[in-house]
């Protein structure tokens, strides 16, 4: 019995890319502007904001530093489960999301207001 065992010829470089790619505006959706933010903010210079899903620790880095003009050290990222509520007599759960905290050179600021 012979095998059609062919092989693909594409080399890596040109192969399509599948990766979505998102622009800053849709990968930062708001800043968490919070009490314990607010602390982070004056004491470590971190910064946090509900980000896409979708995007990668990568991608938070460049549209932080892409919006803001500063210079990003660290981004670490949280996956954030919706929480049981109830409406009347229905059960339900709000929505999943992502969560990013950005910590900044200590030259650089972000002002929210």
């Amino acid at each position: 019995m012979a095998r059609n065992t062919k092989t693909s010829t594409k080399s890596p470089a040109t192969v399509a890319k599948t990766r979505l790619v998102l622009e800053p505006y849709q990968i930062l959706l708001r800043p968490l502007v919070t009490e314990k933010g607010m602390h982070r903010s004056t004491r470590d210079n971190q910064y946090a904001f509900e980000v896409n899903p979708l995007a990668t620790k990568v991608d938070v880095r460049r549209a932080v530093e892409e919006m803001f003009d500063v210079q990003v050290t660290k981004v670490r990222t949280q996956n954030r489960k919706g929480k049981p509520r109830r409406y009347r007599f229905r059960f339900g759960y709000t929505k999943k999301w992502k969560k990013a905290v950005v910590t900044l050179n200590d030259e650089h600021r972000i002002d929210f207001f």
